[in-house]
């Protein structure tokens, strides 16, 4: 009699700790709107601080059992950071096996268009993923960072090819940056590397006159014209005189005046003969193989429309008429505009 009572009490405990375990990690956490959940794990969060981050969101139905769970399974300290997709229904190990591996991670897709420079991508990829914007910049600019790369410049500046790419919230910078490195080495091939040797230049030279011909015109079709223009100034060791990199000397993107083009500058193409020291942002594909083939013509100047575009000429007289065009339609446009 005696035996089957202890018998009943210890079946009784195996049970209530069985019904214990499986409160504590299987139990289905089910949210009260039905729908999937979004939360933010950011780097260098506590265990205690992810659970009241989960317990907020309403992912989690007890804290205390969440806490029990991830101690038992010795997941306190293995967390993922990243942008978590919770569906309802989830258990505590379900959860926590996620916090460890990462696998409910969003991915997030961050577009970098062409012509930005490293200070605005940098202020995109904070934006989008949350990352420290100036470390990224810092990292462009290591000479040590740089040169672990095999690439011979003073940042990283024209080196961080334009693309959509996809990221999981907090990624690393410096894997941001090899990332985008790596995409750039990808299609800067061997082919490419040949025919830049062929033109005799370096592909630093190369990245420079490319961001200056990005900078110039968003028009793919008229980008190996705006090539071809400074291949010949080049040639006849005449001054690019372009914009773009006195803008870049003075640190703004602004309407030139006449004082402007004087500012002391190796960025300064109108007082400087050649390509300025490095590129003054990070050209697409486009901009990149119009630099690398040029259109053979004889234009030597160019101006913009007004309406998207630009006049070319060969002669400085016939450049005049164009910039002439180009202040009547200013005049007329602005005039519209007043209406």
């Amino acid at each position: 009699m005696l035996r089957n009572k202890t018998t009943i009490v210890i079946a009784s405990f195996l049970f209530l700790i069985l019904i214990f375990l499986f409160w504590i990690f299987f139990l289905p956490n089910q949210f009260y709107a039905h729908e999937e959940k979004i939360v933010t794990i950011p780097k260098g969060i506590s265990f205690r601080a992810t659970v009241d981050s989960l317990a907020n969101a309403g992912i989690i139905r007890s804290k205390w059992a969440f806490k029990i769970a991830g101690r038992l399974l010795g997941y306190t300290r293995d967390i993922k950071n990243g942008k978590y997709l919770f569906s309802p229904g989830s258990s505590n190990l379900q959860i926590l096996k996620d916090l460890k591996e990462g696998t409910s991670r969003v991915i997030i897709i961050v577009t970098i268009p062409e012509g930005w420079r490293i200070e605005k991508i940098a202020q995109r990829y904070a934006h989008e993923l949350g990352i420290n914007e100036k470390r990224f910049i810092a990292l462009c600019y290591d000479k040590d960072f740089i040169k672990s790369h095999d690439i011979d410049a003073p940042s990283l500046e024209g080196y961080l090819l334009p693309s959509t790419y996809s990221f999981y919230w907090q990624t690393e910078e410096e894997y941001i940056i090899e990332r985008m490195i790596d995409v750039f080495k990808h299609f800067y091939n061997d082919t490419l590397i040949k025919r830049q040797q062929e033109l005799g230049m370096t592909q630093l030279e190369i990245l420079t006159l490319a961001s200056i011909i990005e900078a110039e015109s968003g028009v793919d079709i008229e980008r190996p014209i705006i090539s071809g223009v400074y291949w010949n100034r080049l040639r006849r060791k005449m001054r690019l005189e372009a914009d773009p990199t006195v803008q870049y000397a003075l640190g703004k993107e602004k309407r030139l005046l006449h004082r402007d083009l004087k500012i002391n500058s190796p960025y300064n193409t109108y007082i400087n003969y050649g390509l300025p020291p490095g590129p003054i942002n990070n050209p697409g594909k486009s901009s990149i193989l119009a630099a690398l083939y040029p259109q053979q013509h004889g234009y030597l100047y160019f101006v913009a429309t007004g309406t998207g575009g630009h006049y070319f000429a060969k002669s400085f007289q016939e450049h005049q008429k164009n910039i002439r065009l180009y202040q009547r339609t200013r005049r007329e446009l602005r005039k519209l505009s007043q209406r």
